[in-house]
């Protein structure tokens, strides 16, 4: 029995002759730039222009582009072999076909081999002994020992020989990558006192044996019993299959369907983090994840969109596409502060309460970020902060709201009743950073502190710039919201491209998770049965990271979103920024399900530290395609292809070029 491994794909290959034997002769039909119909045989389409089997320890493949092959063999393995860790290295190595070959031994054969190396072992001890070798007559006399149990449980019908022959080849564009790979595989299979050598002199017959014929070339062969032999399996290719996953994409190493459920209740916490080089298909990835969980399982996504490429997303799933810009008339108020729904453990009934010290907290960390500015002024502290605070605790003092809930909402007096009722309960408009300027500048006027004085001149100065009244260049932020996130809605995209990048724009990226919270995440039940399955998506999350205050609410925001049955689902081009960065750790580990798709060499180290893995799986992350990566989901993992359907393509693709090939 043999079976083949393709790029890692574990599936038994099985030859299956066709019957009708003009298959073989099979045709497929071309066209030429003429329109004439060309006949070539199905052996022209798939096979290389060459192969020059010349050398003693590779191939060439001469195709459009040559590739270089080496075809290792295993040539000792230990003593014991134990489960996972044989053969792993070699499996998760990367580009490279892998095949076992298992031929099992007759009982008859295997007793007579097993009493002969008995016999041989029993002599050898008979020697060691003499020679006065304590050391090597005790491991020989172990060795035959165990020889002994062995045929003991064939004879009983308890275990049976096997022998095997494993073969890899690896491959490469250029020698000398090709030879740092082999050193590579032999050092790692090394670690668990396995021998891996090149197929010398003997390259063009293992390499026919890694075609998936099933049909050994080699001779050389290794005798496993029935527990051993289990091990060469590679079951720790782990599957992900949540019970009600959507299809995301397919297992590289078994070619099933990955079936993805990031609300899986196997799963401590929703959210996902996403990390890939521009271009590796981060994208394309979260695009295609969200229209189909959209479709199959009724999730509505909310995106802050910081490169205006989910617009066409939010018209494909027929959503909603809100353009944030100097130039638009859309207005998010950074004040806004919305009931929360909160469930009784006890009783299981839910009500809304109101937090305006919460509230309070959001608002002046995100003033704060607006004071420092793109500088990041150290001139901004704890003093700064808490004028900053005061006056924000005072907008909504001023217009009466409390942690009463219906204090958000105007009322009219019914003079036949004897307490205040509401009649249809009117909102109240509610502060804005322009009524808050208002009040720090009338502050100051009546402070006579020096130090209150000079931060005070500080803010009146450097937040002007977002005050419509004065015409600011950021006075986007500055009134009444124009809009309400609606309930429903199957993709919402709040698209911030036009604003400036170095500062506008992560500044609208902490403002708009604030404003998402309270219009959108915490409106949400507690009851999981209640409650709308939501995703919120972040892309370009690394522009954050320089701002203190934003990452803290990004934090919080992860700890959090569960609670309210919300995903998280933050996308960056480079772990490293987030692996320095520890204030920014809560993001990672409140993440059950991480994503890696191609990596710089640069970025590897630091996931493989982190995550533990393989030089197979590392070495995977820098040469993988674009739209493949390795998936871990909680305990689980599996090295996955994202392949968008052609219609996929048309609303999830941003790069024409890749349109164009499809």
């Amino acid at each position: 029995m043999g079976f083949m491994n393709k790029n890692k794909n574990f599936s038994v290959r099985k030859v299956i002759e066709n019957k009708n034997k003009d298959f073989q002769n099979e045709k497929s039909i071309s066209y030429n730039n003429k329109s004439e119909m060309k006949r070539q045989s199905l052996k022209d389409l798939i096979a290389p222009a060459g192969i020059n089997a010349s050398f003693s320890n590779h191939l060439e493949i001469i195709s459009t582009k040559t590739r270089y092959a080496r075809s290792m063999v295993v040539s000792a393995i230990p003593r014991m072999c134990t489960f996972p860790e044989f053969l792993r290295s070699m499996y998760t190595f990367g580009d490279a076909n892998i095949s076992v070959f298992i031929t099992p031994k007759g009982e008859s054969s295997s007793q007579t081999e097993l009493n002969r190396t008995i016999n041989e072992l029993e002599s050898e001890r008979i020697v060691a002994l003499k020679r006065g070798d304590i050391n090597r007559e005790r491991l020989l006399e172990q060795k035959r020992l165990e020889a002994e149990e062995l045929r003991d449980q064939i004879a009983a019908g308890f275990n049976k020989l096997y022998e095997s022959s494993m073969i890899c080849t690896i491959f490469a564009y250029n020698l000398e990558e090709l030879d740092k790979y082999t050193e590579l595989l032999s050092s790692e299979m090394a670690k668990t006192l396995i021998d891996v050598k090149p197929a010398w002199a003997v390259q063009e017959e293992a390499f026919k044996s890694n075609m998936p014929f099933c049909e050994n070339k080699l001779s050389k062969k290794h005798v496993f019993d029935r527990n051993s032999m289990s091990t060469v399996f590679p079951f720790f290719a782990s599957e992900i299959g949540h019970e009600k996953g959507i299809p995301i994409g397919f297992n590289v190493q078994t070619g099933l369907p990955v079936l993805f459920d990031n609300f899986s209740s196997t799963l401590t916490n929703y959210n996902m983090v996403i990390f890939g080089k521009s271009g590796a298909g981060k994208g394309v990835t979260i695009k295609t994840l969200t229209a189909r969980s959209s479709v199959l399982m009724g999730i509505e996504s909310l995106a802050l969109d910081a490169e205006g490429e989910y617009g066409v997303v939010a018209e494909a799933l027929g959503g909603v596409n809100v353009i944030i810009s100097p130039n638009s008339n859309t207005v998010i108020n950074l004040f806004d502060i919305e009931p929360e729904i909160v469930r009784d453990e006890i009783t299981g009934r839910e009500r809304a309460v109101l937090n305006v010290e919460n509230k309070v907290e959001d608002v002046t960390q995100a003033l704060l970020t607006m004071a420092r500015g793109s500088t990041r002024s150290d001139e901004v502290n704890e003093l700064t902060k808490q004028i900053i605070a005061e006056s924000v605790a005072e907008e909504y003092a001023v217009l009466g709201i409390n942690n009463d809930v219906n204090s958000l909402y105007a009322s009219k007096e019914n003079n036949n009743a004897v307490k205040r009722e509401y009649f249809g309960k009117t909102k109240k408009n509610m502060p804005t950073i322009g009524s808050w300027y208002n009040r720090i500048v009338n502050k100051a006027r009546s402070n006579e502190n020096e130090d209150y004085r000079f931060h005070y001149s500080y803010l009146i100065k450097v937040m002007k710039q977002y005050i419509r009244e004065y015409d600011g260049q950021m006075a986007y932020f500055d009134g009444q919201s124009t809009f309400e996130l609606l309930e429903g809605v199957p993709f919402i995209n709040l698209d911030i491209s036009q604003l400036e990048e170095r500062f506008a724009r992560p500044l609208a990226q902490q403002i708009l998770l604030s404003w998402i919270w309270e219009k959108y995440v915490k409106k949400n039940s507690e009851d999981k049965n209640k409650a709308s399955k939501k995703r919120v998506l972040i892309d370009e999350a690394w522009m954050l990271l320089p701002y203190p205050e934003a990452v803290d609410f990004l934090n919080t925001m992860a700890r959090r979103a569960r609670k309210r049955n919300v995903s998280l689902a933050v996308m960056s081009q480079k772990f490293q920024d987030f692996y320095e960065k520890p204030e920014v750790q809560a993001v990672l580990t409140s993440s059950d399900t991480k994503l890696f798709l191609a990596q710089d060499k640069s970025e590897i180290q630091y996931i493989k530290e982190v995550f533990k893995l393989s030089e197979g799986e590392a070495n995977f992350l820098i040469t993988c395609n674009r739209g493949e990566g390795l998936l871990k989901v909680g305990n689980d993992s599996a090295v996955i292809a994202i392949r968008p359907t052609r219609k996929e393509f048309e609303f999830v693709e941003t790069n024409l070029n890749n349109i164009v090939k499809e």
